[in-house]
């Protein structure tokens, strides 16, 4: 489905830092996301949003919000509204005053669908971890302890069989792996390392 936004700024710059708080922010999450799968994969990126920030970009708790906040969302209308996927939660991000890189990394998030090119490191991030942490969560839904003893070698050879999760995006992955600088073997690593932790 391509869902063009035809347009590339977002918000107001005089927004720049600002974010929702942690209970607004879960307000709207489960006021919009009723389905239980879409929930556990926007909490799982917002995760790895969060974990990437701190943990390779070194950035404090504020700005480890904001990217964490930007996964979280990025799909927020999909569930009642995928005909407006993206249009809709921005809007709603920008009425309420939101910082525009969260905006942009959210509308960035499906380049070949949505138009809007990844430019910032939380860009490239949250496009990068979007498909392919959905394949890993599905690889372990199918393995008997989950995530236990995963490796990269296993992720890998499901990424080859496109029988496997067929709605996720191979050219996907493989096109923010390399807006992104990040090998696929690292990526995939550090994805197992901590999906985990949500559930």
């Amino acid at each position: 489905m391509i869902l063009r936004l035809n347009r590339s700024s977002f918000g107001d710059a005089a927004n720049k830092g600002n974010a929702l708080s942690k209970e607004d922010a879960e307000a709207l999450f489960y006021g919009w996301v009723l389905n239980p799968k879409l929930q556990l994969h926007m909490k799982q990126v917002g995760y790895l949003m969060k974990c990437w920030a701190a943990e390779k970009e070194m950035l404090d708790e504020i700005d480890q919000w904001r990217w964490e906040l930007a996964g979280l969302l990025h799909d927020a209308d999909w569930d009642q509204w995928p005909e407006l996927h993206c249009k809709k939660i921005i809007e709603e991000l920008e009425a309420r005053n939101v910082d525009p890189e969260i905006m942009h990394a959210i509308a960035s998030h499906g380049p070949a669908h949505f138009g809007v090119e990844p430019e910032t490191k939380m860009d490239k991030m949250l496009y990068a971890f979007d498909e392919l942490s959905g394949l890993v969560h599905a690889y372990s839904l199918m393995r008997p302890n989950g995530y236990d003893a995963m490796d990269v070698k296993g992720v890998k050879k499901r990424l080859k069989e496109k029988s496997f999760a067929a709605n996720v995006s191979r050219e996907d992955i493989n096109d923010a792996c390399s807006r992104a600088g990040i090998a696929l073997d690292e990526l995939i690593a550090f994805i197992i390392a901590r999906q985990p932790v949500v559930q």
